[in-house]
């Protein structure tokens, strides 16, 4: 058996990495987008300042957050007693939880899968 040497050169892993970080960044960045769209399709309105109120946001490398800051927001996703005209309660939950197999798909895009 014939010996075989190996001489690296150059390091690429921290390069590596950091294509992985913005891949994944770009994946929640997108994910984020479409759970906010599924969030104002399912928000009750009666004024529109709730639905027009939703966003994202990332809060880590790895987290992407849907969410709103008007205060009587948390009355209308949680309140299942309260009849809606349109819209239902739990639209931030379901919007998050609903899509999964969509959300993976984008993850897997920008990772550059299929």
């Amino acid at each position: 058996m014939e010996n075989v040497e190996v001489h690296v050169e150059a390091d690429n892993v921290e390069e590596a990495h950091e294509l992985m970080r913005a891949a994944i960044a770009r994946g929640l960045e997108e994910m984020g987008l479409v759970a906010e769209g599924y969030a104002k399709a399912g928000c009750p309105v009666d004024t529109g300042r709730l639905r027009n109120s939703i966003t994202h946001v990332r809060e880590s490398e790895t987290t992407e957050a849907i969410g709103t800051n008007v205060e009587y927001a948390k009355y209308v996703e949680f309140r299942e007693d309260v009849s809606h005209k349109n819209g239902h309660a739990h639209f931030l939950r379901d919007a998050a939880s609903e899509h999964t197999a969509e959300y993976a798909q984008i993850m897997r895009s920008a990772l550059g899968g299929k």
